[in-house]
């Protein structure tokens, strides 16, 4: 199942569109070029659809272990891979939480044999397990999860000094969640008194608002220039925010950030009829921020493109308290038609989604032999059909809540086929019967 020979694809790879076939045996591309033949291999024409390195998501909440009522590693992943997301990083807030190696160990045994995608998970941070943080194998995580904001049980890292240590002697990439918790306390107290328990939504971009966002992510930079740590800021929602970040080329920064797919496709005023569908932290902010955004990742301020995928039960986000609905979407399975609606409407190229969806995320984590398509690379694929529109809907959504924010949203391209490890597990709306392939990622550091 692991020998493929595409044909008739236009290859969009390294800033250029070619057209190529491409031979996978054994998991990996053997070979690109023109007019290639493998006698008993399986052939997939692409019939000029567009083939593109599987996205790499650097941010997903799979729940597993401990909230597998809400998702899991064998339903999320489906549900990436029929998004052609090929491989996934996901966060320690988990319960137990990640705090330490054994709970890391236990999440990739949990992964194999069971996700039809690749991954590889954080260790996260707290204020009390510095020693563990200092004695991580680089190797062993994509990175170090850092709540520098509103967080729940154990995760919130409010301890300065602590802080500051981290920071100092973290062995791998810090990734970042910032918002600032005092500001967001005195809001929602503020409106608490105004509303009660029954706070509107569309409030929740005020109460966890651009000056919370902006304070924590200035506070969380100068921190890492003092300290020299290779900082990355996940999920910016307001284009003060991104202002901050430096336009230069990828392997010249310390300081990255992430874009994700619902700030580029939400706004304040969807507020209106998705509700605490499209609750998350930090909030969905303006149109304006959405447009910064977007102009930041096109500036080169803002690096790559992820989902934090986080979701929740129909019935706890159907609570008409705003404290007790619970932040987070599920995205996985939309995202690349997310950011194709971008394409679609002339603001991204194709070459640019893959260098923020792969190549660029690659870089950052040092991912061994993934994200390009190349030869000896394992054959981590997404053909897309430009031409093929996709009706989203509650229905047909893969992830184990069973909903999704963009139901009755029509997408203008679809994911056609997705290969994982030379794998085909999704071609034509359809999610194949295989074995799950995906494999830990390996980082070359």
């Amino acid at each position: 199942m692991n020998n493929c020979l595409i044909v008739n694809a236009n290859l969009v790879n390294e800033g250029v569109i070619t057209q190529r076939d491409v031979l996978i045996r054994n998991g990996r591309i053997e070979a690109i070029g023109h007019g290639l033949s493998a006698p008993g291999v399986r052939v997939v024409d692409a019939a000029g659809r567009y083939l593109l390195p599987g996205m790499i998501d650097d941010q997903v909440h799979f729940r597993e272990p401990g909230l597998t009522h809400k998702g899991d590693m064998a339903t999320e992943s489906r549900a990436a891979v029929a998004g052609g997301i090929t491989s996934f990083m996901d966060m320690p807030n988990t319960t137990p939480n990640t705090l330490n190696t054994a709970v890391l160990n236990e999440k990739k045994q949990l992964a194999a044999g069971r996700s039809l995608a690749n991954y590889a998970f954080y260790l996260g941070a707290s204020n009390d397990n510095l020693e563990s943080i200092k004695a991580l194998d680089p190797r062993d995580a994509c990175g170090i999860k850092v709540f520098m904001g509103a967080s729940t049980g154990n995760m919130l890292v409010d301890d300065p000094e602590v802080l500051e240590q981290i920071f100092t002697h973290a062995p791998t990439l810090i990734a970042a969640h910032c918002e600032d918790t005092p500001s967001i306390l005195e809001n929602e107290e503020s409106y608490r008194g105004i509303y009660g328990d029954a706070i509107p939504f569309h409030l929740h971009p005020v109460i966890r608002s651009e000056a919370a966002c902006y304070k924590s992510s200035s506070m969380a930079m100068e921190l890492a220039k003092r300290c020299g740590t290779r900082l990355h800021i996940l999920h910016i929602s307001t284009a003060k925010e991104a202002e901050m970040f430096a336009d230069l080329p990828l392997k010249d920064k310390r300081i990255t950030a992430e874009a994700c797919v619902h700030f580029l496709h939400f706004a304040d005023e969807d507020y209106a009829t998705k509700g605490s569908l499209i609750k998350c932290n930090p909030a969905i902010k303006t149109a304006e921020d959405r447009a910064g955004i977007i102009q930041a990742l096109l500036d080169g301020r803002l690096d790559v493109i992820g989902t934090d995928h986080a979701p929740h039960t129909w019935g706890e986000k159907q609570s008409e308290s705003y404290f007790k609905a619970p932040s987070g979407l599920p995205l996985v399975q939309h995202a690349l038609q997310t950011v194709l609606e971008h394409y679609q409407d002339g603001i991204f190229s194709l070459e640019f989604i893959v260098e923020k969806t792969s190549h660029a995320v690659a870089e950052m984590f040092n991912i061994k032999e993934r994200g390009y398509i190349r030869e000896g690379y394992w054959a981590d694929l997404v053909l897309v059909d430009l031409d093929k529109p996709f009706l989203a809907t509650h229905a047909n959504s893969l992830s184990k809540c069973g909903w999704t924010p963009f139901d009755g949203y029509e997408f203008r391209s679809s994911i056609a086929a997705t290969w994982v490890n030379g794998c085909l597990v999704w071609q034509d709306g359809q999610m194949l019967d295989v074995a799950a392939q995906g494999m830990a990622l390996v980082f070359d550091r």
